[in-house]
């Protein structure tokens, strides 16, 4: 047997030399030869996962040099870096929420489905589609998916910190083509390998994929039941407590300031301490655990959140990310926003002054991104350069402030 395997890698490593060399030859002069190498080797790897060859050829076909774009988003997620008032104000915005209720009505017999099946609240799936892909606007915007063989390629060959999980979630897309799911050319993610309109990862799919429109397929791409059906059963099996909140605004006393973080009670324990709702209305659930969260110290909005908002975290493991998504559901539903706001030390803009902040910019010369209203990277580094031609403190805030500054020159 070992005999046997002996040749068997022997004329395997044949075939691929030769593959290699034919594709380095057929390549066009900008592909990256090690990159090219890289593919040719790894087909060995998908093959002893059960990757049929001709899978892997047509899901590979084409793919010459690694993707820059894709490492560049790898060194910054806003998740993580961003003020935690910007992130939320890009994701819960009026704009957002008023779509996230069209939604709710465009999709309400599917939602009751959802909802009866997995027993996670439809404002929730609705807020997790809107922070994930917009609402399935992201899948068609030029530039944002991406090839997801090549995408993984690129971390699995030039990102060394994620290397490992890129190979890994690699073959898993391609047993996902394979198992007809999925067309080799529709195989599309996101800089880091996350499909569909609810973005999962390949091993995320293949362990809570859901078929609730019925046709044999979880169509992720282009099924929204799907999708939304997909992300309630991820949540489901990680522990999703239905009928219960991710959690509540509370009012932090006096005495507690910078004290008790995350100091994990139950809610009638944190109300006995004097943690009471600015509504005054109490807790729901009295025995529910919760941890004070505070993302932006005493001077921002703190929060009881309960396991459901961990629950959240499976799916993107930030704080800022299950806070926005817990957020937008509940406007979504028609509950209201925090009632302290975020100690940004300006006035924010409301979505529509943020497309006109933009577009102020762009006839500036100053900002060539799109005009989407999202105050990202590129819209700060043109507020900066702005507000260092005005003498202003170059802070990067989309203001009132400014925009008044705008429209008077």
């Amino acid at each position: 047997m070992q005999r046997a395997s002996a040749i068997g890698q022997t004329w395997l490593g044949s075939v691929l030399l030769a593959l290699l060399l034919s594709f380095l030859a057929a390549a066009p002069a900008s592909a990256d030869a090690g990159f090219q190498r890289w593919i040719a080797e790894f087909e060995s790897v998908a093959a002893s996962n059960g990757i049929n060859r001709n899978v892997y050829r047509a899901a590979f076909a084409g793919v010459t040099s690694p993707d820059p774009e894709v490492l560049e988003k790898a060194a910054y997620q806003p998740e993580f870096r961003a003020k935690v008032w910007d992130y939320v104000d890009n994701r819960v915005n009026d704009e957002a929420i008023a779509e996230g209720r069209a939604m709710a009505v465009k999709y309400a017999s599917w939602l009751d489905r959802i909802e009866k099946r997995f027993g996670v609240d439809r404002h929730v799936l609705l807020a997790i589609w809107s922070v994930e892909t917009n609402y399935g606007a992201a899948l068609t915007r030029e530039g944002v998916m991406k090839s997801l063989p090549r995408s993984l390629a690129t971390l699995a060959y030039a990102d060394k910190r994620r290397a490992k999980f890129a190979r890994q979630q690699l073959i898993a897309a391609l047993q996902i083509v394979q198992a007809g799911h999925v067309a080799p050319n529709k195989l599309t993610s996101s800089w880091a390998g996350a499909m569909g309109h609810t973005q999962f990862i390949p091993t995320s799919y293949r362990a809570f994929a859901a078929d609730i429109d019925g046709d044999g397929h979880a169509n992720i791409w282009e099924s929204v039941p799907d999708a939304l059906a997909t992300a309630a059963n991820l949540l489901r099996k990680n522990g999703w407590q239905s009928g219960r909140t991710w959690g509540y605004e509370v009012n932090v006393p006096s005495q507690y300031r910078g004290k008790l973080e995350r100091d994990n009670r139950t809610l009638a324990q944190w109300q006995g301490l004097g943690f009471q709702r600015p509504s005054g209305t109490g807790f729901a659930h009295p025995s529910d655990r919760a941890n004070l969260v505070r993302l932006a110290g005493d001077d921002g909005p703190a929060f009881l959140m309960t396991k459901n908002f961990f629950v959240l975290k499976n799916y993107n493991n930030a704080d800022t990310y299950a806070l926005a998504v817990g957020l937008l559901a509940d406007r979504i539903a028609g509950y209201g926003g925090p009632q302290r706001d975020w100690p940004r030390g300006y006035t924010p803009l409301s979505s529509q002054e943020r497309y006109e902040l933009q577009k102020h910019l762009a006839s500036r010369g100053l900002y060539d991104g799109k005009i989407d209203g999202k105050i990202g990277d590129g819209s700060k580094s043109a507020i900066m350069v702005l507000q260092g031609r005005a003498g202003m403190a170059q802070d990067g805030n989309a203001s009132k402030a400014l925009l008044d500054f705008l429209r008077r020159n």
